[in-house]
């Protein structure tokens, strides 16, 4: 680049559409900007490879803090992705065949000099809810399977459980179900397709009731001091801020402090600089590596700046 000061990209979903107030990444965008960094703006669509070069149609992008007018676009410019300094995939799930495109075309932009966050290939290892079983000892009772008769077995065996789709995000097509539910036979049809889809079912953990389903945030490895406790109403099941659910921020107990080191470095070790854990009632029920979000409510509850916290990290590693 020509520019002196170093080049942070961000490929995320339409910078016109997201919650001013509460999206993550701007607040990773005004720290980054207020840090030295010149800001260019991708989407998914603006991705190619080119006889093996990562490219893109990318723009300038200024962002300001103000709710009435975050962000200015400039033209768009064919820019060879690994001669930025820095790329955040920010793009949200659904973790699709078109994300994994994507994160083939960010990994040549890796391989050709730029510093991908979080890494592309911890992006294709790491499914959000598949990859928890890495970290059993952190976990409640999990199976993963295609077999609606063990399925059956494991509620059986648990009473109630918690049913989610490997591929879904913030709260989508999770089900609750217990002995005696008439409705668990299509719950269990509908997620594995007729048993030719893989599903996730959990223990149900009733700790969601009054304590939620608390985010924890890491940062190159190391907890945020506060998590943020998501709620559910009391018309919904799932602790999802964007299912309904009333974010609560609470500072990091014990036992979070032993999943944090559990996971934390690990996954810092393998490139993954900004990752959220689910944890309900001191079990980790999902690891967050693609677009993890909370930034801003735990920024407003307890007087502290993440963004700045990660962007740091993102020096350290330059």
């Amino acid at each position: 680049m020509s520019t002196s000061k170093p080049t942070l990209a961000v490929v995320m979903d339409p910078i016109a559409h997201i919650k001013y107030a509460k999206d993550s990444t701007l607040a990773m965008l005004l720290s980054a900007a207020a840090n030295g960094f010149d800001l260019w703006y991708l989407e998914l669509d603006d991705l190619y490879l080119r006889d093996g070069v990562a490219c893109g149609h990318a723009r300038p992008l200024e962002v300001h803090a103000n709710p009435d007018h975050w962000f200015d676009l400039g033209n768009k410019e064919i820019r060879r992705l690994g001669d930025f300094d820095v790329i955040l995939m920010r793009k949200d799930p659904p973790f699709d065949t078109e994300y994994i495109y994507a994160s083939y075309i960010l990994q040549r932009a890796e391989d050709q000099g730029a510093l991908v966050v979080n890494r592309p290939q911890g992006l294709r290892d790491m499914n959000e809810k598949a990859y928890t079983a890495w970290f059993p000892q952190c976990c409640a009772p999990t199976l993963i399977t295609r077999s609606m008769a063990d399925m059956h077995a494991f509620l059986t065996e648990h009473g109630k459980i918690v049913c989610k789709p490997l591929d879904g995000m913030g709260g989508r097509s999770i089900f609750v179900t217990e002995q005696g539910d008439k409705n668990t036979n299509v719950i269990f049809e509908t997620l594995t397709a007729y048993g030719t889809r893989y599903a996730m079912v959990q223990r149900y953990l009733p700790e969601i009731v009054a304590t939620g389903d608390s985010r924890i945030l890491l940062v190159d490895g190391q907890p945020i001091p506060y998590a943020l406790a998501r709620i559910p109403s009391g018309e919904d099941n799932r602790g999802n801020l964007a299912a309904g659910a009333t974010g609560v921020g609470r500072p990091l107990t014990e036992r979070d402090q032993f999943l944090a080191q559990q996971i934390g470095p690990k996954l810092a070790e393998q490139g993954m600089l900004f990752v959220g854990l689910d944890v309900i009632g001191g079990y980790v029920t999902e690891i967050n590596v693609t677009s993890p979000t909370g930034i801003r409510e735990l920024d407003r509850q307890f007087g502290i700046d993440i963004a700045t916290l990660f962007i740091t990290a993102i020096q350290r590693r330059l």
